[in-house]
């Protein structure tokens, strides 16, 4: 993890300064990557006393002692960055013995073949640092004024992930501590790229032991995000495509501010966010709010929620008690099925199973669960044909009453009332019904008769006056009376089929409208 405040042995090397004294490197060719803290100018016998670790050392060699094996242990047992030994006041090349030891050691040594101004070297870099340690300055107030306006104006998980994302340019992932990724800002790169077999990587990448580490085979920055004082889940961010990418102090502030940030969310808002993960996985779903469907298909993965090489059905449940049903719902299919609220349309599941039909058993407990029945849609093979079960579920829903059997309804169930309760609110059903029942109605309300169901009776029984007489509790005379009443009223013949089905839906159309006042 490299210091904003520093550079590394490599860019001083390449500075016009030292370009000048035409450098050869004899020795630490793999280790030029190192950090120079500072730079200090010695022809010290025993230089080691006045360095603290991570210094460019620059001599002529004028106080070289006598033992140079011992010399540059001591530089390296001290964590010097590097050595640079100009040629020519002292020595015309690089001793032996020091660059044995340089390289035994595995100490960047390297030498000047012209003459230069020590000043100028220190003055550059030391330029070079305080602008790195400015620059770090400025990012730790940009990135402290991000997230405390966000916490401020009480933004939500999504929000804040989003914003370390954008502000390194890496992918970062929310995860809870059995490993779901529940929000994920992916970045430069793609959901897939990053969340692709979730899990298993993520358990692959130990916690830190300290508070923020690049963990891992894969190196992912890693750091802890707490709740009312206990270990919640992780926040990781996750290096690019580049092999040799390093992440930077930068990136240490955001990930840290970052999960400060998700804490106070926590705290700040009701809902949960394995809930929220869920519901907002279950609309990218529904409502194909996404940039492609393997990208959500991944997105599901990670959540826990396997939908490959598996059959898919949407349940909806309409019930008065959502918080409970949903509570009850989540603790059942817990990494088996999606479970969100979806507002208006009720409480969604989206099943997965592999056999064929295997939607029936777990439907019934979703209705055994909720104490109401449950709407299903279309048994679907793939993702992306769920947005045509929820829309089947969905139809089901509003065209079945809610009293009654069976608990578990599918389209199957829609018959003719079913189809007239869905349209109950049409004003051309509803005028229909009007037109053709309203002198019946106005009858039955005036001379507190009940022709209204005679008439029912007979239309059900398919014209069978027998059938239609039993059924009212009537003698056949009585019935003929009455259906001859009925036939004076609204002037038709009930002899007519056509006139017998035009009644028929007016009646449907009427049922549907007073069971919708009811509920």
């Amino acid at each position: 993890m490299s210091d904003g405040g520093t550079v590394t042995v490599a860019e001083v090397l390449a500075l016009p300064v030292l370009a000048h004294g035409l450098p050869k490197i004899l020795a630490g060719h793999d280790r030029l990557d190192r950090r120079v803290r500072w730079v200090h100018i010695t022809e010290w016998e025993h230089p080691a006393s006045a360095l603290r670790g991570g210094e460019l050392v620059l001599t002529t060699g004028v106080g070289f002692p006598t033992r140079l094996d011992e010399w540059a242990a001591e530089l390296a047992d001290i964590g010097a960055a590097a050595v640079v030994l100009e040629l020519g006041r002292c020595y015309h090349e690089a001793p032996y013995e020091l660059v044995a030891a340089c390289r035994t050691r595995g100490m960047p040594l390297i030498v000047l073949r012209r003459g230069i101004k020590f000043v100028d070297v220190t003055q550059e870099v030391h330029a070079m640092i305080l602008t790195g340690q400015v620059r770090t300055l400025r990012a730790a107030q940009r990135v402290h004024d991000t997230f405390t306006a966000l916490s401020l104006r009480g933004a939500g998980a999504d929000e804040v992930v989003r914003a370390a994302a954008a502000m390194t340019g890496s992918a970062v992932v929310l995860e809870n501590l059995a490993h779901q990724a529940l929000i994920c800002a992916p970045g430069e790169g793609t959901v897939e790229d990053a969340l692709n077999r979730w899990e298993e990587r993520s358990r692959a990448t130990p916690s830190p032991t300290g508070r923020t580490e690049v963990c891992g085979q894969e190196g992912w920055l890693v750091t802890a995000v707490e709740f009312r004082g206990q270990r919640w889940g992780r926040l990781a961010m996750l290096p690019g495509s580049t092999a040799d990418q390093q992440f930077l102090v930068d990136h240490v502030m955001v990930l840290e501010r970052a999960a400060i940030a998700l804490t106070l969310a926590r705290l700040t808002h009701d809902t949960r966010w394995e809930e929220q993960a869920q519901r907002d996985a279950l609309l990218d779903v529904l409502e194909q709010r996404h940039l492609s469907w393997r990208d959500t298909r991944t997105k599901i993965a990670a959540l826990g929620v396997s939908t490959h090489g598996r059959r898919l059905a949407v349940v909806l449940v309409r019930t008065a008690e959502r918080d409970v049903v949903l509570d009850k719902l989540r603790a059942r299919f817990e990494g088996g099925a999606l479970v969100g609220d979806l507002g208006e349309r009720g409480i969604g599941v989206l099943l997965t199973f592999r056999e064929p039909g295997g939607w029936h058993p777990l439907a019934a407990e979703i209705a055994e669960l909720a104490g109401t029945p449950v709407y299903v849609g279309a048994e679907v093979g793939d993702l992306t044909e769920v947005p045509r079960s929820a829309a089947e579920a969905e139809q089901v829903a509003d065209a079945v009453p809610p009293e009654g059997r069976p608990a578990v309804r599918t389209l199957a169930d829609i018959g003719l009332p079913e189809l007239f309760y869905s349209l109950r609110d049409d004003p051309r059903v509803q005028a229909y019904a009007e037109r053709q029942l309203a002198a019946l109605l106005a009858h039955d309300q005036q001379h507190g008769t009940d022709l209204l169901t005679t008439l029912r009776h007979y239309l059900a029984a398919a014209g069978n006056k027998s059938i239609a007489a039993r059924r009212s509790h009537l003698s056949r005379q009585a019935l003929y009376q009455r259906l001859h009443i009925v036939e004076d009223i609204l002037g038709a013949d009930l002899e007519s089929g056509d006139r017998r089905a035009q009644l028929h839906v007016a009646i449907a159309a009427l049922d549907a409208q007073r069971i919708r006042k009811r509920s």
